[in-house]
């Protein structure tokens, strides 16, 4: 039998190793504002542990962050917002490094770690949520569930629907985008002006409507993207950005449009590689990824959806050709994760290569944003006008029980009988409803996605 000294003396060593390993630096932090919560990036040297909790009276949240220290002190943080106020570090001899943040309301935090990706290295972000607004969002889900069925009516005429645009300025906060060589000129901030410009014609079009994706320097993950739009039941969806590719020669405008059976191009399918990665630079938690996604989204789209949009690809192309010079003559296809609305036509517009020196110059003045804006806005009116209007939503699910409309789920029926009795993927039903695990409550509405085998 070995010596008592001889076994102990590894784990001596190990913990000798872990005493003397050098401290992760934090470098900076980074505030960022979105309209439904607040976050905190932490800019870390290297993998953290880390820990969180709020306190009460007053409101504060406390992140301990094990074997750290500060590059420098931490640059005052922009106390304009609704929930972060003053920050203050501690630095004990020993022990976690503290970071206390004042706030302005009862909070409630979401913590997650993200490997480098694009022009970052690792990063410990935070996610503070107005506790009252989730607990008010809550309520209103759960009265909405337990709303009784409507007792049977004719549905009288659909009065005309205003035709909805959702527009999705690309990239945005922790994710810059693409950058020009000459000016530094943003991706994430030509895209965000072309977007506005874009609604404001769409607002001033009778009969249309625009939903703006993003509207602030704050980042979207690409999945949120397109279910904003669907929670809008928008008519269409176009998601605006400005290409960058090596060398200063290439120009012009493309339009793209979703395929799951490979690129059209190997351009195409370098540039959608480009564009899904934006939620690894953006910052969104690997734990808000449904494994079922891919599965569900193969599943949910169906050959109509993909011919509307490159119809409407098309039709923003042709447009696109008054206002300057196209890169691609066709609408090129490609596997876009933005573009993976299961029912609502979408194309990717890059309006023009941002690495290209004279057209970042031009990107850059708000007559040429108008007028890519113009050109992306008649190619949707047309579309529109060619495509018949959805019909507002039923007055009484009950009325119309056929695949693609509603069904009311009643005492005894799961999730996964439902999902049988319409011939659809149980994933299927529930990523269309944004539902959780479990199954439905009695007199919950779903919606029932149409299918191709339905026609």
């Amino acid at each position: 039998m070995k010596p008592l000294s001889c076994l102990l003396l590894p784990v001596l060593l190990l913990f000798a190793v872990a005493a003397s390993a050098d401290p992760v630096i934090v470098q900076q932090l980074r505030v960022w504002r979105a309209p439904d919560h607040t976050r905190l990036v932490f800019d870390v040297s290297g993998p953290v542990e880390h820990r969180l909790f709020t306190l009460q009276n007053p409101d504060r949240l406390v992140v301990d962050i094990d074997n750290a220290r500060l590059s420098e002190p931490l640059k005052d943080v922009d106390a304009g917002g609704p929930l972060v106020g003053e920050v203050r570090v501690g630095q004990p001899e020993s022990g976690p490094l503290r970071v206390v943040l004042d706030l302005k309301a009862e909070a409630r935090p979401r913590s997650f770690l993200l490997k480098p990706a694009g022009p970052y290295g690792h990063r410990l972000v935070i996610d503070l949520f107005d506790a009252k607004a989730v607990e008010q969002e809550a309520a209103e889900s759960k009265q909405e569930a337990k709303l009784p069925a409507t007792p049977e009516r004719v549905a009288p005429k659909p009065a005309p629907r205003e035709r909805v645009v959702a527009i999705d300025a690309g990239h945005g906060g922790e994710d810059p985008g693409a950058s020009g060589r000459r000016y530094r000129t943003h991706e994430k901030d030509v895209t965000l002006a072309i977007a506005r410009e874009l609604a404001k014609l769409v607002a001033q079009e009778p009969g249309m409507r625009p939903v703006l994706i993003r509207d602030g320097d704050y980042y979207v993950g690409l999945r949120q993207r397109f279910e904003k739009a669907r929670r809008q039941r928008a008519d269409v969806f176009v998601s605006v950005h400005a290409d960058a590719v090596p060398g200063r020669s290439a120009y012009g405008s493309s339009v793209y449009a979703l395929s799951e059976k490979g690129a059209s191009s190997a351009m195409a399918r370098l540039l959608a590689d480009k564009e899904n990665a934006s939620d690894l630079i953006g910052g969104v938690s690997l734990s808000d990824k449904d494994d079922m996604l891919a599965h569900v989204l193969l599943d949910l789209s169906h050959n109509k959806t993909m011919q509307d949009s490159l119809s409407l690809g098309e039709d923003v192309l042709a447009e696109l050709r008054r206002v300057g010079p196209v890169h691609l003559r066709r609408v090129a296809q490609a596997g876009f994760a933005v573009l993976k609305s299961p029912d609502i036509p979408s194309v990717l517009v890059e309006t023009a290569f941002i690495s290209n020196p004279a057209e970042e110059k031009k990107l850059r003045t708000p007559a040429y944003q108008r007028q890519l804006a113009m050109g992306i806005f008649r190619g949707i009116k047309q579309h529109l006008a060619r495509a018949p209007a959805a019909p507002p939503a039923p007055v009484q699910a009950e009325l119309t029980r056929e695949p693609g409309q509603t069904h009311v789920v009643r005492k005894g029926e799961t999730l996964a009988t439902i999902a049988r009795q319409y011939n659809i993927h149980v994933e299927a039903l529930r990523f269309i409803n944004d539902l959780g695990r479990g199954d439905p409550p009695v007199g919950l509405r779903l919606r029932i996605p149409y299918r191709q085998s339905d026609s």
